[in-house]
């Protein structure tokens, strides 16, 4: 059976190097312009330099999202960054703009391109037509239907890629105006300042004291918010049907989200491609993506075209039964550990320690230092510091522990 790729969101230079650790076969990424999230961390040119270097260790590949809907302003410097990103030898470009693809073509001839899941892309005569243009992939609509993406695979032989995991839009395909609309931020150019989140009332035009209410909690009511796509459970399904790629959405989202999220799912898949036949969604893996969870989830379009259930009428966010308190970065002697520090973190923790090659480890929390190798009782967030525990810790393992709980 040909391996299927996964591919992981990478927000800024250190998410890649996770998501590539934890797994993933490839990573996408927006550069300072172009890209449709502004606000990610995103790569100058000479981090998307290094960022090459680092993809080719790992063997994998690294597409650039070049995927704005352009104004005739954009266009003044998009050849020239086409250009660079073409002697950058990166695998790929991800569009949604039509004139942008045309660029393509002139200014970075040799570069792969998909099709963004923007463009809408919804039948095989579509897929026919970015074919014909030189387009090598397509990342399919996200209304589709697994029917539907089973009869596009059958009428063609372009790569087909399809979300699997992550957030989603209450717009077409991400193509929203909300919030444009509301704070001049436009989510096709990048800046969504996410109003489908908000928490709405219902009101009638008399009545403007008096809201109505709606399957509303405390809070209000989230009309217009989707819960999250996850497909961990229905992996056989798709890679049957064809899908060559299998994409993770989160460039905006947490290191310890990218990490436990693309390696959840580099077991998945490797597990069925190893025994399809006995394949078996695992217990542990449902609970790891519970632990990264933003909101709750759902199948999305997949096997229903009009799936209310995946609307989150009431606030589906979910508190965390775990905080990331430090990520490894570098091993000293014996157990201690150099770490970037995110929660606060004490002398006798009970921690858990999250790696790409094993199962979870539980660890007590022996002794620390701060950057200035002092010994200190607390390291605080937003700190370099030194950890000792009474088990190894290896460079990318995420240090966790459950939140509230510190041993006296």
């Amino acid at each position: 059976m040909n391996r299927v790729e996964l591919v992981a969101p990478a927000g800024d230079l250190e998410k890649l190097q996770f998501a590539l650790h934890y797994g993933a076969d490839a990573v996408y990424l927006g550069g300072e312009n172009f890209s449709l999230r502004q606000r990610a961390g995103n790569f100058t040119l000479d981090q998307m330099s290094l960022a090459r270097e680092i993809t080719r260790e790992y063997g994998a590949k690294m597409y650039v999202a070049v995927n704005i809907f352009a104004r005739n302003y954009d266009l003044a410097s998009l050849a020239s960054y086409l250009t660079s990103l073409s002697r950058l030898k990166v695998d790929g470009l991800i569009i949604s703009d039509p004139g942008i693809f045309l660029y393509a073509r002139e200014y970075a001839a040799e570069l792969p391109i998909t099709i963004s899941t923007q463009a809408n892309t919804c039948n095989w005569k579509a897929v026919q037509f970015w074919q014909e243009l030189g387009a090598s992939r397509i990342c399919l609509a996200r209304e589709l239907t697994l029917r539907e993406i089973q009869d596009i695979r059958q009428k063609t032989s372009l790569e087909l890629e399809v979300f699997v995991h992550g957030s989603m839009c209450v717009a077409y395909s991400g193509r929203c105006l909300l919030s444009n609309y509301f704070l001049h931020r436009d989510s096709n150019r990048g800046d969504c300042a996410q109003p489908c989140r908000w928490r709405y009332h219902l009101v009638e035009e008399h009545r403007l004291d008096d809201p109505l209410l709606i399957e509303e909690d405390r809070s209000g009511t989230y009309l217009l918010s989707s819960k999250d796509l996850c497909m961990i459970e229905h992996l056989p399904l798709l890679i049957a049907a064809g899908v060559n790629s299998l994409k993770i959405e989160g460039r905006m989202r947490s290191l310890a989200y990218v990490s436990i999220v693309t390696k959840v799912y580099r077991e998945a898949i490797d597990a069925y491609l190893k025994s399809p036949h006995t394949f078996q969604v695992q217990e542990e893996w449902l609970q790891e993506l519970g632990h990264a969870a933003g909101r709750e989830y759902t199948t999305g379009f997949y096997f229903d075209s009009h799936p209310r259930h995946s609307q989150a009428y009431q606030d589906g966010k979910f508190s965390p039964l775990y905080q990331i308190v430090g990520l490894v970065y570098g091993r000293r002697e014996g157990n201690r550990a150099a770490i970037k520090v995110c929660h606060q973190i004490g002398c006798g923790d009970m921690v858990e320690i999250f790696r790409n090659t094993s199962s979870l480890t539980k660890a007590r929390v022996v002794a620390l230092w701060n950057q200035e190798d002092e010994p200190a009782e607390i390291l605080h967030p937003g700190t370099i510091g030194f950890l000792e525990a009474d088990k190894p810790l290896y460079r990318f393992d995420l240090i966790r522990k459950k939140v509230a709980e510190r041993l006296a």
